[in-house]
């Protein structure tokens, strides 16, 4: 099924770019993660629209064709998520989110319990995570220190930067830079210039949630899933996060890093197959 592309306003004149392979089949919201934006999920949306599900990708502010908000404090994610929900009269939907998108997932299911029938959480961070309830501690590999290292520092150009958070992010940063070709790299790129030149604050939108410490108060289906070659210091995170939740093991997918949706786009229309049939 075509997509076709809308627009959003939020209660205070926000315009959210919406991508929206309408259907009548059960509603799927893709989340995307914090190094891409709604175009990551472009190939998931075409598969699952192919089999009759309602499916919805929109750009986060400050990502895609979204503005970033002036005021950082005056918005929330998740009320942005309503927003399109409402706009859209989609009720009962299934969230897919890939990292900062998992966090708005889960956050999503805790506040507002009654618009989630299920989540599908890829290498999803979660609202207030941390190490000091937990045996392990996040120490960086020699891997990634380097990478993390040139994507921080201010005097490094801002291809440079790109190059580094595709081997850390979309290659792994184990992986060999470059592991990942065109079209997937050369879509990681774009989408990155317009991050790195909006440059929205890390805690803009932040709803107060510390789902960490609240993950098992969490009754819909949920699947847990992470790539292979994500950062070695998050892998013990994802596997906690799936013990919390209570329902299962997570899924480790081979041969892949933290954004698997736009290497294995089949990989996760699988998981949402699976938590559509529950």
């Amino acid at each position: 099924m075509d997509a076709r592309r809308t627009t959003v306003h939020t209660d205070d004149g926000c315009p959210i770019a919406v991508t929206h392979w309408a259907s009548t089949g059960r509603s799927v919201v893709l989340l995307h993660a914090g190094v891409t934006d709604r175009r990551a999920w472009d190939a998931v949306g075409d598969l699952l629209s192919d089999e009759g599900f309602s499916v919805v990708a929109y750009d986060r502010r400050g990502f895609g064709e979204t503005p970033a908000a002036s005021d950082p404090t005056a918005f929330t994610h998740v009320g942005d998520l309503l927003a399109v929900l409402d706009a859209l009269r989609l009720d009962d939907v299934v969230l897919v989110g890939n990292s900062m998108g998992g966090a708005l997932a889960l956050d999503t299911a805790l506040l507002h319990p009654d618009r989630v029938s299920g989540l599908v959480l890829v290498g999803a961070a979660v609202s207030g995570m941390t190490d000091e309830d937990t045996p392990f501690d996040w120490v960086l590999d020699p891997a990634s220190a380097p990478l993390l290292e040139s994507i921080e520092a201010d005097a490094t150009p801002r291809e440079a930067r790109i190059d580094a958070l595709a081997h850390l992010w979309l290659d792994g940063p184990t992986a060999a830079a470059g592991r990942v070709g065109d079209p997937a790299r050369a879509l990681f790129a774009e989408m990155n210039r317009v991050i790195l030149d909006v440059a929205a604050a890390d805690s803009a939108g932040d709803a107060g949630v510390d789902a960490w410490t609240r993950l098992g108060e969490i009754a819909v289906p949920v699947v847990t899933a992470w790539g292979e070659l994500d950062i070695p210091a998050d892998l013990p995170f994802y596997v906690e996060t799936a013990r919390r939740l209570g329902q299962g093991p997570g899924r480790v997918v081979d041969g892949v890093a933290h954004l698997p949706g736009l290497e294995r786009p089949d990989t996760i229309a699988d998981l949402v197959r699976e938590i559509a049939g529950r």
